[in-house]
């Protein structure tokens, strides 16, 4: 069978590694029962450097590197790839992952090093791809989902991958490959709540794949079957996702009875005592099922003995807890007091709310589905179950004023909270970069992949794609909302409006209508 290496490339260089790369480690499970030799090595948690990457690669003779993440991993990744080449020069190189998928014949063409590429969800095209290196068949483009160079070095772009409905089919995650004593529980709190905080032995679970809403900001790659293949200009086949008026959503997810056997079997065997659920967002989960999914899952959670049971010290203070904490993420407008006290209950401590902004003018244009009064509602509700909500905030929006700036900087206010702000980022597949990729390009003097190179985690600015504000006025009004300086931004406004030649009278932004498809008009509207 296949000797098959999996690289976890680095991610979020600025923090400690503090995830185990799911997808890798369902990957190399699924290898595994296929009965091919798989070795990790987890580059994001060790942090080695070159040379011991190097030894890494030399340590066997390799059948095939195989290698994934997220695109704000392409600069990691670009960097393996081009040692692998250059130490192993006849193994095979397997790219997959959103950073591949987002974008898969400019990926390819930035990396020529690589030799297939997964398009798309893995979970039937990887191990095809190994069983076909160890049957010694190169033809890629007889396997569903793949992406690879013809003889001539064109690009060829294999049928696409149907997505795998039976997600409980799947095998648990090989999380015995990854360093999980000596790094990754290491790194186990999460400082968002008094649970999270005191986790000694946390790891992540992925309870179901895609979402239902369409937030323009986001991007879903595939998973939600928002991906078409369709003919580019010069009649080359490619891969299109979300673009305005254009959406498709496929909602999939694991059972309540396999969630929890899940549980289980890490509390059992790891000693775990905090899960985070990875998923996108688990209310929409919920909703889909007609609101028994999670209820089920709180309830299995209690009768397997894994609610907490809090444990004290003489003081009072919380000192650990007998059973699993655990966190996640929930929608403003599809939670409700009923579900959040049962999750309560069953050990949520913390969950994650993408409200993006409290100015109604901007959520209309997001497509989140939420009002400001689900953002406030479901921001009590929450607390008062004992669930800590922790609010996301995003700035930079395409209509993006002084106003909305006001509008969040009053709901912090009226809410008790300040919240640092993430810039919103046209990652490739989401609508929004569909929609602005022309600009985003031009932002880097025509260089795409420097683009990519840029992409963090929104905390620091990249292309923008708002029409009222450049990226130093971003950054500005984003430090001026921390430290409440309302009178400057009062003052910048008069300077702002007269350099756009805007009245005092009309509402500050640079345009107010839409198109039919939604995407808004950059040019000023009078009136």
């Amino acid at each position: 069978m296949a000797k098959v290496l999996i690289i976890n490339p680095v991610v979020r260089e600025e923090d400690v590694p503090r995830h185990v790369p799911y997808g890798l480690a369902l990957l190399a499970s699924i290898a595994i029962e296929r009965g091919h030799q798989v070795q990790v090595y987890d580059e994001n948690a060790w942090r080695q450097g070159e040379e011991t990457l190097r030894e890494v690669l030399k340590a066997d003779q390799w059948d095939a590197l195989a290698l994934g993440g997220i695109t704000t991993a392409y600069g990691s990744i670009k960097k393996i790839v081009k040692l692998a080449r250059e130490v192993c020069p006849k193994t095979t190189i397997v790219l997959g992952g959103g950073v591949l998928t987002s974008l898969p014949r400019e990926i390819m063409t930035f990396l020529p090093q690589v030799n297939v590429g997964c398009v798309g969800e893995g979970f039937d095209t990887f191990p095809e791809i190994l069983d076909a290196i160890d049957q010694g068949k190169q033809n890629w483009a007889d396997i569903p989902g793949t992406i690879s160079r013809n003889n001539n070095g064109e690009f060829v772009l294999s049928p696409e991958r149907d997505l795998l409905m039976d997600l409980d089919s799947l095998p648990y995650p090989a999380w015995d490959l990854f360093p999980l004593e000596e790094v990754y529980f290491k790194n186990s709190e999460a400082l968002f709540s008094e649970e999270g905080m005191l986790a000694k032995r946390r790891l992540d679970i992925n309870a179901s794949y895609g979402c239902s809403l369409i937030c323009r900001y986001c991007y879903h790659l595939g998973l939600s079957g928002d991906m078409r293949y369709k003919d580019d200009s010069e009649g080359n086949p490619n891969v299109e996702f979300d673009e305005p008026g254009n959406y498709t959503r496929i909602i999939r997810y694991h059972s309540p009875e396999y969630i929890v056997k899940m549980i289980k079997h890490i509390y059992d065997k790891y000693q775990v005592d905090f899960v985070s659920f990875l998923d996108e967002n688990l209310m929409t989960m919920n909703t889909s099922s007609g609101g028994t999914w999670m209820k089920q899952i709180c309830d299995l959670m209690k009768e397997n003995g894994l609610a907490p049971e809090p444990q004290y010290d003489e003081s009072g203070e919380l000192t650990g807890w007998k059973g699993i904490h655990w966190s996640g993420t929930s929608h403003a407008s599809l939670c409700n007091p009923e579900i959040l006290k049962t999750m309560r209950e069953a050990g949520c401590s913390h969950l994650v709310y993408g409200y993006e902004s409290f100015a109604p003018h901007v959520m209309k244009t997001v497509g989140k589905g939420a009002t400001v009064k689900n953002n406030y509602r479901s921001f009590f509700w929450t607390l008062e179950s004992g669930i800590r909500p922790i609010p996301n905030i995003i700035i930079g929006f395409p209509n993006e004023d002084f106003d909305s700036i006001r509008d969040n900087m009053l709901a912090w206010d009226e809410l008790g909270i300040v919240v640092k702000p993430h810039f919103a980022t046209p990652y490739p597949g989401s609508e929004w970069f569909t929609v602005y990729r022309k600009s985003i390009e031009e932002q880097y003097g025509g260089d795409l992949e420097a683009f990519i190179l840029d992409l963090g985690d929104a905390s620091q600015i990249s292309a923008i794609i708002s029409h009222n504000f450049n990226t130093v006025e971003l950054v500005g009004l984003r430090e001026m909302m921390l430290t409440r300086n309302t009178r400057l931004i009062d003052n910048y406004e008069k300077i702002w409006r007269n350099n756009h030649k805007i009245p005092k009278e009309q509402p500050s932004t640079l345009f107010l209508k839409q198109t039919p498809t939604g995407v808004l008009l950059d040019q000023p509207v009078q009136g």
